[in-house]
């Protein structure tokens, strides 16, 4: 840290607000949730009635007084708000309450910090906080005063606030630079998944709904699963097989959560990108939550800002074990497109319902023919059995063979061309009049 703060510790009162507008509204029981998975020792819950948060403190100054008996009186070090703070008001609180004070994005990035396990997440989470700190950098200090002239005394002309703003955007222009390379390396592997022609399938959904259950149920992986927010940060990658599509590419990204802090959103788009480039999104969604309705329009809020919000998305109920008497099942749309999966990915209900409804939604581009092949075509013919898209052989009344076909549109096109053949005028010629 490059200021000087109070001692910040575990055992922590926590301060929520009631009576805020919906655009400001916490979850308390969210908030909760959020403070456990950081490893917080909960003393204290206030909630505070407040229609107009005050300049000052955001609270009225005879809730500051409240407060403040609150942490003396059960030893706390740490006192939480459900919101966003100012740098002045975190300031006046701390200095009011004489301990440390933080605010909900301070609480988030916290938990970032203990969740990151790879270099580019720990850079992400790093960048996070700097952007965050660098607003936070105060004048309070007793070594602030511009350095004092005089032989051997002479410093560069800056106060140390100034020093410690320069060394933050020098930290940031590094990290910046590091994950831009991140980012390049990412596009280069995603460009040869789009030269493989190999389909990627990206989860998203609100925190805890389940994600990293059902990418483990489904991939066959070990990636880290617990009941807390964001116990997943880094993206993870792997490729399994559908029937009738072959190999695809399934993604376990982030989790969401309403009012995301946008610096967490500018950090971690290196990994969010993992969505917005996804050929298919599983929307998975908590079905016993309370708050589901409120957290799907979260994601979709999150998803528009990182240019996801046009993708083809599937979505994914998943825990229906904690629903009386439910069963697995895809719902489907006027069209018969499915739209929704009702699953367990704890308890692996439902499992092929879902490996079913994502060849279909991947499968919308399927081309399905039958073709006539000439004998001296046998070359194609041996192609196409190589692709696995030959469904059915037969000999036609002239003696040709008869190929019933079923195949991605872009292998078949990619076959063709490869052979000489413009996949219309080949269709053409080889279709049964």
């Amino acid at each position: 840290m490059f200021f000087e703060r109070h001692e910040g510790g575990e055992r922590a009162v926590l301060v929520h607000l009631e009576g805020l507008d919906d655009l400001t509204r916490e979850d308390p029981q969210e908030f909760l949730e959020l403070a456990r998975s950081a490893g917080a020792d909960i003393a204290a819950f206030l909630t505070i009635n407040r229609q107009q948060p005050s300049p000052r403190f955001l609270i009225g100054s005879g809730k500051v007084e409240e407060l403040r008996a609150l942490v003396k009186g059960h030893e706390a070090d740490l006192v939480i708000f459900n919101h966003t703070l100012t740098p002045s008001q975190e300031r006046n609180l701390e200095r009011e309450l004489e301990c440390r004070v933080i605010d909900r994005t301070g609480l988030i990035l916290d938990i970032f910090a203990q969740r990151a396990r790879t270099h580019e997440g720990k850079l992400q989470v790093e960048l996070a906080q700097l952007e965050h700190l660098s607003t936070r950098l105060v004048r309070g200090w007793t070594h602030l005063e511009r350095q004092k002239g005089g032989i051997g005394l002479r410093g560069p002309g800056e106060t140390q606030l100034e020093t410690d703003r320069r060394l933050l955007r020098g930290r940031i222009k590094q990290i910046l630079k590091r994950l831009e390379k991140v980012r390049s390396q990412r596009e280069q592997a995603r460009r040869g998944r789009r030269r493989a022609e190999i389909p990627v399938v990206s989860l998203v959904g609100y925190t805890n709904a389940g994600k990293s259950t059902l990418f483990n149920t489904v991939t066959a992986s070990a990636v880290y699963a617990a009941d807390q927010l964001f116990a997943t940060l880094d993206p993870t990658l792997r490729r399994i097989e559908l029937s009738e599509i072959g190999p695809v590419v399934m993604a376990d990204t982030v989790g969401f959560i309403r009012h995301l802090p946008h610096k967490l959103v500018e950090a971690f788009r290196a990994t969010l990108e993992e969505s917005s480039q996804a050929d298919l999104l599983l929307h998975v969604i908590d079905a016993a939550d309370a708050e589901r309705q409120s957290n799907i329009e979260q994601v979709h809020l999150v998803l528009d800002e990182i240019g996801a919000a046009e993708l083809p998305v599937l979505e994914v109920y998943n825990k229906i074990d904690l629903l009386d008497e439910f069963e697995p099942r895809i719902q489907r749309d006027e069209q018969g497109v499915a739209i929704r999966v009702w699953l367990s990915a704890r308890d692996g209900l439902g499992l092929d319902l879902l490996a079913q409804a994502m060849a279909e939604r991947l499968g919308e581009d399927v081309l399905q023919q039958r073709i006539v092949l000439e004998h001296a075509e046998a070359r194609l013919r041996a192609q196409f059995y190589a692709l696995g898209a030959v469904v059915h052989e037969s000999i036609a009344d002239d003696g040709r063979q008869q190929l019933d076909l079923r195949l991605p549109r872009s292998d078949f096109n990619r076959l063709l061309k490869r052979e000489g053949w413009q996949p219309e005028a080949f269709l053409t010629q080889h279709t049964l009049q």
